[in-house]
């Protein structure tokens, strides 16, 4: 008989994993209800082995290979889109699944879709359906449409997700291009750097030799012959120590320490820092803005919500608010005390509390939040464009000069 892991919610939102032997995963929710839990995450063929994908994750170690996902975010947000907008117009559910799926290109994505089908055909509901691809379906995903189905506005929730799904690829798009462009632009740098040390700087190095005849180099010229042949004599070396130092801290990612450490040294960076909090703050309020007006309880959002904002540190944060807030205690007050979230955020959600509109306030901060991130973006790229370039032209002009000071030297001494 299969076996299945889970991750499931009791009552009180306290969340709990674990193994269950049995035929299919309607059978496993079906067993974990009669225990009074409610399943969030179910997916067959983990555990099955000692030291497999389960113990490393109950050790804190996350792998992921996104190259390797069989849909794309924004497959997945046109499917919803196009989901939604069939249910609004009156198709029956099977049916609007079937034309989607003979319409979808991606032949992996449409093999899913069929398989969604068959099991709703078979009398299975769709969050149930969805379950079995948590690798594209994930649980803010899941617990949305569980929601949609229990309020019987599962067209109105589909059509949520495609904004926060649409909203998210805007937002990501902005931060990446602020962040790949000067990864290109150094890259670039070093590389030009990397040229000049190991076939430029070596030439000149022979002639100087040449034609000096031992009389001494200008300190500056010296240092980057020095450089050079660092360089030159150890490349295999200083590539083994990149490629090292690389691994290892991507294995320190993956540990909770390590990701606690380098998420809160992302967000105090010089520069970038205020940029990656604001897109992290705008998530986190979309995310649960977007899960509480489709009718997700607080206490599961919240831990919804930690598990997609993708940062440690906030992630934290957001289980420190979750524990408070299971005791009784209000949202904003917690998320104050945490020291991660600005005053004008805790006090728009405070604002939010009591008057009844939580989700609208959030879904408010994440626009405001969205819309400082494209200010911010559009900033930061105009100021870094011209220090990157300065950079660049300041090693690039630092070895020319380093070269052509004993030129001067040599025409001394023929005349």
């Amino acid at each position: 008989m299969p076996r299945f892991s889970y991750i499931a919610l009791d009552a009180t939102g306290a969340e709990s994993s674990g193994l269950l032997d049995a035929p299919d995963v309607r059978q496993v929710a079906a067993l974990l209800k009669a225990q009074g839990l409610f399943p969030t995450n179910v997916s067959s063929g983990e555990g099955t082995m000692p030291g497999g994908p389960a113990s490393l994750r109950a050790a804190g170690i996350k792998f992921s290979f996104p190259f390797l996902a069989p849909v794309r975010t924004k497959e997945l947000a046109v499917f919803t889109r196009q989901l939604g907008t069939l249910l609004r117009a009156g198709m029956p559910l099977l049916r609007g699944l079937e034309v989607l799926g003979r319409q979808e290109k991606n032949s992996r994505f449409r093999a899913v879709i069929e398989a969604i089908a068959a099991s709703i055909k078979s009398g299975g509901t769709l969050s149930e359906a969805l379950r079995s691809h948590p690798r594209i379906f994930d649980r803010l995903y899941i617990n949305m449409i569980k929601a949609g189905e229990a309020g019987g506005v599962l067209d109105t929730v589909l059509d949520r997700l495609a904004r926060f799904q649409e909203k998210s690829l805007h937002l990501r798009g902005k931060v990446t291009a602020a962040l790949v462009y000067p990864v290109i632009v150094l890259a670039v740098a070093v590389t030009i750097l990397c040229g000049l040390l190991v076939f430029v700087v070596p030439k000149f190095q022979q002639i100087f030799a040449d034609l000096l005849k031992g009389a001494p180099l200008p300190r500056l010229t010296q240092a980057v012959l020095n450089v050079s042949d660092l360089v030159r004599h150890n490349v295999l070396a200083a590539l083994g120590l990149a490629v090292a130092v690389w691994l290892a801290f991507r294995f320190f990612r993956r540990t909770p320490a390590g990701a606690r450490a380098v998420d809160t040294l992302l967000v105090k960076l010089p520069l970038f820092g205020d940029l990656i909090l604001k897109a992290i703050i705008a998530r986190f309020s979309r995310t649960l803005g977007t899960l509480l007006s489709s009718g997700v309880p607080i206490l599961p959002a919240l831990l919804i919500t930690r598990d997609t904002c993708g940062n440690a540190r906030v992630a934290a944060a957001v289980s420190a608010v979750h524990d408070r807030v299971k005791e009784g205690s209000p949202v904003a007050r917690p998320l104050e005390a945490t020291a991660v979230f600005p005053p004008m955020v805790t006090s728009m959600i405070e604002v939010g509390e009591h008057s009844g509109q939580l989700p609208e306030m959030l879904n408010k901060v994440a626009d405001i939040y969205e819309d400082e991130v494209d200010h911010a973006v559009a900033g930061l790229s105009a100021l870094i464009e011209p220090i990157l370039i300065l950079f660049l032209a300041g090693i690039v002009g630092t070895i020319v000069i380093a070269l052509f000071l004993p030129i001067i030297r040599i025409v001394q001494l023929l005349t």
